[in-house]
């Protein structure tokens, strides 16, 4: 029959993602990204908030969540029953659970629910080979309900004197009907990849509020101008669809070139000195960004697309649309700290675990926002190296800091000297650091590690234990009150 030889040409033929080298789970990401991007521009030209009412935009989302082919990449119907299960537990402890309880007891499930997931995981698939399955959208969902819920105890449970100000200006005054919490946790413009928002800036984005706002927050009509303007998306997209196209590029080619396997071959582990392993570990953790770039950068361009992401206005008058922006590609390449590299890497994740543990918790901010990152990302051993090293690192790295960092400050050239040794130092650190993320297993981030002698867990507690440790102010570290500013008033 004529059906016969297409058959046979197909059993012949490779596939593209074949062709390319490329998972097919990693395909149907892109290609679902992509018809968000499609379905964002639809949204935003024929959805807009004046011709539309804020519901049908609500409901709009919701739909083109709902028929992703099929709803998500790699993820049958099965499996994405659990994000409908989660969002359907936590909107019942939203409804009934007291204001006072309210983000405690959404936190715990959601982070219980998602760990059991992360758990099953492991059973389901191949251990030590990472996918891009339901979890993902899972992450994205677990950090919205915990932002969500603890925002709500902030505008409903607490006096707002007792707010920093970036809790009082983030508080939710008002618990969210179904259709807006629904909306805001599974719309199709960040249910793949995120990022993390804040509700209220979901919600005046969907009411058309989002740009106004944010064009008065930093005073546009004080500055002579008599009307609010309409920030276009278009060329900020633009951008950031060509960066998506250059890390693709660099995808195909640096990964390829220097997979995360090598850093187990007999030749890296036996044969190379340890400056050359050095340097190795830095160009393979330096090739395995890209895939990070061009997925952050897509899901960025994808909001933008729908008009969510508007930041205000930058220092040279330009309109900025970074306010969803998960990472800062030149503060990274180019960051002289530890500190500096984290929180321009997934800054959103970064920002939510600022906003619900680091700020929040009263004994031991670093080392349990470590852990809960962890925890978060999920059960694979190589998290935890990862986040364990991570706090070494960074206690040793704040204690040198702060011991020798003013003895630099005295010359321009002096501090160049330092702001090259702490950009080479970082580097090396960050890739010593991360590497077991990446590896996932036991087996092979004890080889590595071994094979790098662990120097620097040597050297980071060498630091830690040697090195005087200057105190830090508690108000340094937790956001400043209203309370906590009338009291150094009246002293």
């Amino acid at each position: 029959t004529a059906a016969e030889p297409k058959q046979g040409v197909a059993r012949v033929l490779p596939s593209a993602s074949e062709l390319l080298g490329i998972p097919l789970d990693q395909v149907n990401f892109v290609a679902c990204q992509l018809f968000a991007l499609c379905a964002a521009f639809w949204f935003r030209l024929y959805l807009s908030p004046g011709k539309t009412s804020p519901d049908v935009r609500h409901r709009y989302v919701n739909m083109k969540c709902i028929r992703y082919p099929p709803f998500l990449p790699t993820m049958s119907c099965r499996y994405s029953v659990h994000l409908f299960v989660l969002v359907l537990m936590c909107y019942g402890i939203m409804v009934t659970a007291s204001i006072s309880n309210i983000h405690r007891y959404s936190f715990f499930v959601a982070m219980g629910y998602l760990t059991v997931c992360h758990i099953s995981r492991i059973y389901i698939f191949h251990y030590g080979i990472l996918t891009t399955d339901f979890s993902g959208p899972l992450m994205i969902v677990t950090q919205k309900i915990t932002t969500l819920a603890f925002q709500v105890h902030d505008g409903l449970g607490r006096r707002a004197e007792d707010l920093s100000s970036e809790q009082h200006r983030l508080a939710v005054k008002a618990k969210p009907s179904f259709l807006e919490y629904v909306s805001y946790l599974l719309n199709f413009m960040s249910i793949i990849a995120g990022p993390c928002n804040n509700f209220k800036d979901y919600i005046a984005f969907i009411e058309g509020r989002h740009t106004h706002m944010k064009l008065l927050e930093v005073n546009w009509k004080e500055k002579g101008f008599h009307s609010l303007p309409e920030p276009s998306p278009t060329g900020a997209v633009m951008h950031k669809l060509c960066m998506t196209l250059v890390s693709l590029l660099l995808f195909l080619t640096l990964t390829k070139t220097f997979p995360v396997t090598s850093l187990v071959d007999d030749w890296f582990v036996h044969e190379a000195n340890f400056l050359t392993r050095l340097c190795y570990l830095y160009v393979v953790m330096q090739a395995s960004k890209p895939k990070y770039y061009f997925a952050w950068t897509l899901a960025d361009a994808v909001n933008n697309a729908a008009g969510f992401g508007f930041s205000g206005v930058d220092k040279n008058g330009n309109f900025s649309w970074d306010l969803l922006s998960n990472l800062n590609i030149w503060k990274i390449e180019t960051a002289t700290s530890f500190k500096m590299y984290v929180e321009n890497w997934n800054i959103q994740t970064a920002t939510w675990l600022k906003r619900v543990c680091y700020e929040r918790v009263p004994w031991y901010p670093t080392v349990l926002t470590f852990i809960l990152s962890a925890l978060w990302h999920g059960v694979y051993p190589g998290y935890y190296f990862t986040f364990l090293t991570g706090i070494l690192v960074t206690l040793a790295a704040r204690t040198v800091r702060k011991n020798y960092r003013h003895y630099f400050l005295s010359s321009k050239a002096l501090k160049v000297v330092y702001d090259i040794v702490t950009w080479a130092v970082t580097q090396l650190a960050v890739s010593y650091t991360v590497a077991p993320f990446v590896m996932l297993a036991v087996e092979p981030t004890i080889s590595l590690y071994k094979s790098m002698y662990f120097y620097l867990h040597i050297i980071s507690l060498l630091i830690i234990l040697f090195l005087p440790i200057k105190s830090q102010a508690h108000n340094q570290r937790r956001p400043q009150t209203l309370n906590s500013v009338n009291k150094k008033t009246m002293d």
